[in-house]
């Protein structure tokens, strides 16, 4: 199986063009190729595939490393953008891509030599209602869960649900936004491997979620580590970086243009269109728009170990 292995801000995938391989088990393979000892190392598969209809230039499918599947990746999707334009693949800076969140549209904002280096991503419009994310914490199901208790491991956290077309859960530390029950070390130090798998399979989130933990440098910059959903840890997640802003907003913390620093890089998030009266805000509404790099680190050839 040939393969190319990119990264967004240090969130690392494999990617496979479709267009040329067929793979009869991704699920299975997403797991062995992402093993950081016994594989390739990754944060999950991510398919390039042909479009399902004429309107986009290909169809991302997307899978973490524990083999589930996930509706859609901010800095994978760059990459795969990239991909397509460095090869001749999409001919037009403007790239649209099929998403199990829906067309996404990249703009390729800068290029060297041909080849994409800082690229725009449409990321569509959040939603906030507890159906969409979806949150099962006995709320109303078309009301936002905003700044609202949330119990994990014997703490009480505040918590801001958001939807970028896959489940979010927004994390404030310190400040009025980091009332907790029980000391909570700083962003840095928190054990977030022991942590993470108690917030992402949460009896509130059917379909398990992503938790992102932010700090305030300013309202226009925010410090982020996040644990995502089938993947652990990871330096980067650019849904989630939207997720963080949108919260920010939404709760008064932040203006809707932020500089977010990821422990693999900085990511400019954008919420264009967002209302302007606070109680429009928390239904969700405008676009957010994601700015950040992709860079192919090497490609090469796999053959899975044989079963036995």
């Amino acid at each position: 199986m040939r393969f190319t292995k990119m990264q967004g801000a240090g969130n690392d995938y494999i990617y496979v063009d479709g267009f040329r391989e067929k793979l009869a088990s991704p699920q299975d393979i997403a797991r062995k190729i992402s093993d950081r000892h016994f594989g390739v190392g990754s944060d999950g598969l991510i398919l390039i595939q042909p479009p399902s209809g004429t309107g986009a230039d290909c169809r991302m499918e997307m899978y973490n490393a524990d083999g589930s599947r996930a509706q859609m990746c901010g800095n994978g999707i760059r990459c795969v953008a990239k991909y397509l334009y460095d090869r001749g693949m999409a001919r037009n800076p403007e790239i649209r891509i099929e998403t199990d969140a829906g067309p996404k549209t990249v703009r390729v904002a800068s290029a060297v030599d041909g080849r994409a280096r800082l690229l725009e991503v449409d990321m569509g419009s959040p939603s906030l209602a507890r159906a969409a994310i979806p949150l099962r914490d006995g709320g109303d199901p078309r009301e936002p869960a905003i700044d609202v208790a949330w119990e994990v491991m014997d703490r009480v956290f505040r918590m801001t649900a958001v939807s970028m077309g896959n489940p979010h859960a927004v994390i404030r530390l310190g400040g009025d936004g980091g009332r907790t029950a029980g000391p909570v070390p700083p962003l840095a130090e928190i054990p977030l491997a022991e942590w993470g798998p108690h917030f992402e399979r949460h009896a509130w989130f059917p379909e398990r979620t992503n938790t992102e933990f932010i700090t305030l440098r300013s309202p226009r910059e925010i410090d982020f580590r996040v644990w995502e959903r089938g993947s652990g840890e990871t330096l980067a997640c650019g849904t989630g970086a939207c997720a963080a802003v949108v919260a920010s907003v939404v709760n008064g913390w932040c203006e809707p243009d932020v500089l977010v620093h990821l422990r693999g890089g900085d990511l400019r998030i954008r919420w264009d269109g967002a209302p302007q009266d606070p109680r429009e805000r928390r239904l969700g509404g405008g676009r957010v728009l994601m700015t950040g790099p992709a860079e192919e680190v090497f490609s090469g050839e796999w053959f899975p170990p044989p079963v036995c």
